[in-house]
């Protein structure tokens, strides 16, 4: 690449970045001081990165209500959501903006270079020449505002980043989090919520917030990072000529500052809210909590990561074990968290007592002290570093761009010290050496000096208040009110005129030749060829396999798929239990720490899940697949490990083992309390299909409320029930681990087969017999009962879900309804419940086998979204669009549709289709129907949200005091934990 030819950038440093098979740039850009940096490869999933320090010098959250305000319109795409017109219309891969405590990145990413382009141009503008200086409302909308809907009535706030915060500091782990932070960094801005305290975010006011946009939104404060297979010199051009070259180069006062490290270890206590019928009996959290070094010190970097793995994430680790064997806590985690300037390292002991936080320390520092002493487990350490070297030479990040996780990789340095941008992409050398310093005594040495010897530390109690979230709420009220009584006549007026101002903005249509300033693809940009399937029905040692034939880099990816159709429906929770367990207990061969050490030795990993397959040639009939699924993946020559190791885990694993049984059901129960606090939209949407599909009820007993409820009742009744739980475990294990019960999935290069069919004769003959009692299997059969339920919480907002299926209904699936999740999720509802109702999030979903369901996150309605869920038919009776916006909700569609997959995802994916027995003429019947669509197309699909309205399905997992008030909408309501 000619760089060298471009005269408004310096290069300031060149990198080969053999690991990550790129060539890295560090430019600056004369006139404006913007730092640039470029990764060229032959990645065709392209990435566009502008990124601002923003360090906060309060918790009213401006950084995080910049985010949301900069997207809200600017000079060139003057509309009041280019955010939402692009993810409607653009093949973008990744589109999002994210706050950090001390950053605020914007990234993109798109395989279209025309799509690529058009996604920087509309976030360099937003970035540069945001509206928010026209508009105050885009600053009562993201932020916060005072709600009035008429003069006499009950003055609020609202705001889409105050309610967020608000369900955020609803979650007791959020509020650690936050804690930590704040407690280690009292001198810097880490002292402060970037996102914003809710308690704080009302004394944002409107000129501070532009002022921080006057301040930090400059060239001189920006990195720009581009990644992959582009035209990068025309790229910086036009950065150049577009943007940069508007400004002159400032100074901007951002720097991240240092913490002088402390004398001595400090602590702090806060409390966290927990519903009204609650105990606060073992809720508390302990966090033992230490700074290590900074992150630009790239060996502590991921060394660190190692120690976390050895000594406290990897099950069986000494510090997780001494911990639970001295009773402290029932569910032991840790992080390190090197993604801020100076890395924390911290160990968290959840369900606790307060007066065991000597205990705590106690316990801690005396197994670090006697393992300095004795040295770090060799196995441990070469297990953490095989597992983290996988990881990254494998680059597999699931859903996101790996470009796009480089990108934030680099940020770790890159933002506190310019000239270091890539020390963290160079992991391989970094890897070699950790190698070598095992059983050097480096390990040990670093525990010495960084945690046992490190004063710079905090000791952080976060304990449950029984109701306080409605003491606050009522604190809340009550200010609100009493301001509200000491305003005159006027003022009070001008709040209600200023609250419907606000409305008729929000619900003001944006010009059309303002919405056709947002560049959109055509149709014809769009390929009518989809994925290839990768299926080859095979037998491998007498057992079927699905071969799919990819390349993989020479890494085998293993599933076995075990039938589970015999189970009967009062088992499911135990199978739930049995995949839970399984490779986290002892074996014949192995004590479960050194089993998980033995595997990621050798191996990428291995992992159980349950996976349900519906047939959809027999929607009426509600048929699906069960399976248990053991995944595994390791380099060719490892297969033999891989299934020597999955073999020991199916059937030497000691089932009878009660302490351990008790240590997981509580881990488990704590997991399971804090996946719905985060994620209450999907677990309420699963909950509310559960009561008229079989296959949902099926995932509700195995991993959602119900299985919940069967793991507390277990857990809080152990004594008396553990015999039938372990007869359960061992009955089940041996009925679905057997030959006759199997089916592989594998995903390779061809000169990867031999590898596994060598072992499979083998494998399979370890496997459990067939006894004379399975020979009466039945298949399962589940009992689904509409409750419509309200599940009380301690959060301060809503998770509203209303479900139904339309097939039952009398309407029919079509391809057009992919489109209708982009045309809702991000027009209807985004306007109605995000926009004007507040919620932090809307989503909606139709699937092949007709269960469709309509969801809000965070969100401080509930009876007024459930209003807006029942109109969405005659919105749609009533919808209008010309080819514009019909090629606009397409081409979002197609995006969706059309991810860039790893290797290991196209193999998921063909598997996925052949068990669920959709074929590639069905495929391309829908992308056909998708392409084809027209507003009448559309409209037609009034009938099917209203067939799955008719099912009346609706649950609701939220704040108690909100709940109760509104119960008559329930059939039943209850406390969720």
């Amino acid at each position: 690449m000619s760089i060298f030819d471009l005269n408004a950038y310096e290069v300031v440093l060149t990198e080969d970045l053999p690991d990550l098979k790129s060539k890295g740039y560090l430019l600056k850009h004369k006139k404006s001081g913007a730092r640039v940096l470029l990764m060229e490869n032959d990645d065709e999933n392209k990435v566009f990165t502008i990124g601002f320090r923003t360090p906060p010098s309060d918790s009213t959250g401006v950084p995080h209500i910049m985010e949301h305000s900069v997207l809200c319109g600017s000079r060139d795409f003057p509309v009041k959501d280019p955010f939402v017109e692009l993810v409607k219309g653009s093949l973008n891969t990744f589109l999002n903006a994210m706050t950090y405590p001390d950053k605020t990145v914007y990234p993109v990413a798109s395989c279209n270079d025309k799509d690529f382009q058009n996604l920087m141009h509309v976030y360099m503008d937003a970035v540069f020449y945001p509206n928010i200086y026209q508009h105050d409302e885009i600053f009562r909308q993201e932020g916060w505002s005072y709600k009035l809907d008429e003069p006499d009535g009950k003055l609020e706030y609202n705001g889409v980043v105050y309610n967020e915060m608000k369900g955020a500091f609803s979650s007791p782990e959020g509020v650690l989090d936050r804690v930590i932070l704040n407690s280690l960094f009292p001198d810097t801005s880490y002292a402060y919520e970037s996102g914003g305290d809710p308690e704080e975010i009302p004394n944002l006011t409107y000129e501070q917030f532009l002022d921080f946009h006057r301040k930090y939104y400059h060239p001189s404060n920006s990195y720009i990072y581009l990644y992959g297979d582009m035209d990068m010199e025309e790229k910086l051009k036009w950065l150049d000529e577009n943007y940069l070259c508007e400004f002159d180069a400032a100074e901007v006062d951002s720097e991240i500052c240092f913490q002088k490290p402390f004398d001595k270890m400090i602590e702090v206590e806060k409390t966290y809210s927990i519903s009204s019928e609650e105990t606060e009996e073992e809720n508390t959290y302990l966090s033992y909590n230490k700074v290590i070094a900074t992150s630009l010190d790239e060996k502590l970097y991921q060394a660190f990561q190692i120690l976390d793995y050895a000594l406290l994430s990897a099950p069986g680790a000494p510090l997780k074990k001494a911990l639970m064997d001295a009773g402290i806590g029932k569910d032991i985690m840790g992080s390190y968290d090197n993604g801020i300037y100076q890395p924390i390292f911290s160990i968290i002991a959840k369900n606790a007592e307060p007066q065991q936080k000597e205990q705590f320390v106690q316990v801690i520092e005396d197994t670090l002290r006697k393992i300095v002493e004795d040295g770090i487990d060799r196995k441990a350490l070469e297990a953490g570093i095989n597992y983290h070297e996988f990881r990254f030479r494998e680059a597999d990040f699931g859903n996101y761009p790996k470009g796009l996780m480089y990108g934030l990789d680099l940020f770790d340095s890159w933002l506190y010290d310019e000239k270091k941008p890539f020390i963290h992409m160079q992991a391989i050398p970094t890897f070699a050496f950790l190698k070598e310093q095992i059983g050097t005594r480096y390990f040990e040495d670093l525990i010495q000096k960084w945690i046992l010897d490190n004063p710079h530390g905090s000791m952080v109690i976060v304990k449950p208040e029984r109701g306080r979230t409605a003491r606050m709420d009522r604190e809340l009220d009550e200010k609100l009110q009493t301001y509200k009584a000491g305003l005159s006549p006027d003022e009070v007026e001008k709040l209600a005129r200023d609250t419907a101002e606000l409305i008729v903005y929000q619900e003001s249509e944006d010009a059309r030749e303002d919405m056709e300033k947002i560049p959109v693809l055509g149709r014809e940009d769009i390929s009518r060829e989809i994925a290839p399937i990768c299926n080859e029905e095979r037998v491998c040692g007498g057992i079927p396999m699905v071969y799919h034939n990819v390349e993989t880099n020479g890494i085998g990816y293993v599933t076995l798929l075990f039938d589970l159709s015999g189970v009967p429906e009062e088992k499911l929770p135990y199978v739930g239990m049995l995949q839970a367990v399984l490779g986290i207990i002892d074996t014949t061969h192995y004590e479960y720490g050194e089993l998980f050490n033995e595997i990621n030795v050798h191996t990428g990993g291995i992992g159980t899940s349950l996976e349900l397959y519906p047939d959809v040639t027999k929607v009426k009939e509600k048929e699906f697949r069960a399976t248990f699924e053991m995944k595994g993946k390791a380099l060719y020559p490892k297969m033999d490990v891989l299934f020597k190791m999955m073999r020991e885990i199916l059937t030497e694993s000691k089932l009878e083992d009660e302490k351990r049984l008790k240590e997981i059901l509580s881990m488990l129960k704590s997991r399971l309390q804090m996946s719905f606090l985060s994620s209450g939209h999907t677990t309420a949407a699963l909950r509310a299909l559960s009561y008229s599909s079989p296959l949902s009820k099926f995932k509700d007993d195995t991993d959602g409320i119900g299985y919940y409820e069967a793991v507390k009742e277990i857990e809080e009744h152990f004594e008396e029930k553990k015999e039938e739980l372990i007869a359960n475990l061992k009955e089940l294990a041996a009925r679905i681990f057997r030959a006759d019960n199997l089916m592989i999935s594998y995903t390779a290069a061809p000169e990867g087969l031999d590898a596994v069919e060598k072992e499979m004769e083998t494998f399979k003959n370890g496997l459990f017999e067939r006894t004379d009692g399975d020979e009466q299997e039945n298949r399962c059969i589940l009992h689904c009962v509409k409750r419509n339920e309200g599940f009380k919480t301690s959060s301060k907002v809503q998770y509203v879900a209303r479900t139904g299926n339309f097939i039952d209904g009398g309407a029919a699936y079509s391809g057009a309804l992919h489109i209708l999740k982009v045309i809702l999720s991000y027009d209807y509802l985004w306007q109605n419940i995000r926009v004007k109702g507040g919620a932090y999030g809307c989503m909606c979903n139709f699937n092949r086998i007709g269960e469709g369901y309509l969801i809000s996150y965070r969100d401080p309605n509930l009876e007024k979204t459930i209003d807006v869920y029942e109109k969405v038919t005659e919105y749609l009776r009533n919808f209008e669009a010309d080819d514009r916006d019909m090629n606009k909700y397409i081409i979002g569609t197609i995006s969706n549709i059309d991810r860039p997959m790893n290797p290991s995802a196209k193999g998921t994916r063909s598997m996925n289709l052949y068990m669920n027995h959709v074929t590639e003429e069905m495929i391309r019947k829908e992308r056909e129907e998708i392409l084809n669509a027209g507003q009448e197309e559309i409209r037609a699909l009034a009938d099917v949200v209203a067939a799955m309205l008719a099912a009346d399905q609706l649950c609701v997992i939220g704040s108690e005091e909100k709940i109760e008030e509104q119960k008559a909408l329930f059939g039943e309501v209850r406390t969720l934990f």
